[in-house]
């Protein structure tokens, strides 16, 4: 049975989530949520039994401090932690995404976040496209899905998902939207991405951002759309003379007017923002334009 934590990120319910996996000799987790939150994941596995020493593996979707912040905490307890090999390297040594965390949230930095420390080498196991990992009786797939990062992995069991942010962000049953940050965002890549999701046809996307969901055609399909429909938007703010910097409150106001038009109210939208701020998606979305498609700004 899969049991989802909510890791009330900020002291907000429904952004963040952690999913519990019991097996035979303990539990797996996937993903870690950020170190701010390790307590409350502590807490919610002692309630369900289970001391950190019982967590015999985590499965990474990819490192971002969201989905990856506290996996030493779980590797200073024992825990296997599973990654994608170009995500392993920033686990060990933490100083470049420290860097680049630090350059984004200045002094937000440890609040949002917390510490970030190495995980010790022994303890990382480096999963490959397509590799099988068995613990407990059970077996979970890794599924490279690019676009959102260049070290991202769906992992599946059985009928079952666990998409991190390709499958994107979607809180409380509202629209799907994709998490759009610096530096890897890559269009062309994500939509192949969500097509292989597609294929491999699950019942259930599990998003860390938020929660299971079963309507997996409609859903993906909302997902591509809106990245085509933001993406197509921050290409023609650009074609305009406009820096990113710029875009910024036009496109916030693009968001929400989307989000109020689906139905969502004030409280509602500011949990959307807390999960997928706007503005990390036009910077994300001008560097993909600038850097990958440059022929496309002079059109």
């Amino acid at each position: 049975m899969i049991r989802p934590i909510d890791t009330r990120f900020q002291g907000q319910e429904g952004i963040i989530a952690v999913f519990a996996i019991p097996h035979q000799t303990g539990v797996a987790l996937v993903e870690s949520g950020p170190e701010s939150t390790f307590p409350r994941v502590a807490e919610a596995l002692e309630r369900m039994g289970y001391g950190l020493g019982d967590v015999t593996d985590v499965f990474l979707t990819h490192i971002h401090l969201d989905h990856a912040g506290a996996a030493w905490r779980f590797a200073e307890a024992g825990a296997r932690i599973h990654v994608h090999p170009r995500g392993a390297r920033h686990l060990a040594d933490p100083s470049r995404l420290i860097q680049s965390a630090e350059r984004i949230y200045g002094d937000r930095m440890k609040p949002l976040w917390g510490e970030l420390r190495p995980v010790p080498a022994e303890r990382l196991a480096v999963a490959e496209d397509g590799a099988r990992v068995s613990v407990g009786g059970l077996t979970l797939v890794a599924h490279e899905t690019l676009g959102h990062a260049v070290h991202h992995h769906a992992w599946q069991l059985g009928d079952a998902l666990f998409t991190g942010d390709v499958a994107g962000v979607r809180l409380g049953g509202g629209p799907a939207l994709p998490p759009c940050p610096p530096p890897d965002i890559h269009v062309e890549d994500w939509l192949a991405s969500i097509e292989r999701v597609r294929r491999l046809a699950p019942e259930t996307l599990y998003l860390t951002h938020f929660g299971a969901y079963v309507d997996v055609e409609r859903h993906l399909e909302e997902l591509a759309e809106r990245l085509k429909n933001w993406a197509e938007w921050i290409r023609r703010g650009l074609r305009q003379g406009k820096d990113a910097a710029a875009l910024v409150p036009d496109f916030e106001a693009h968001v929400k007017a989307e989000l109020e038009a689906a139905g969502l109210d004030a409280a509602s939208i500011a949990r959307y923002e807390l999960a997928n701020p706007s503005a990390y998606s036009v910077f994300g979305l001008a560097r993909y334009w600038q850097k990958h498609r440059p022929e496309a700004l002079e059109e």
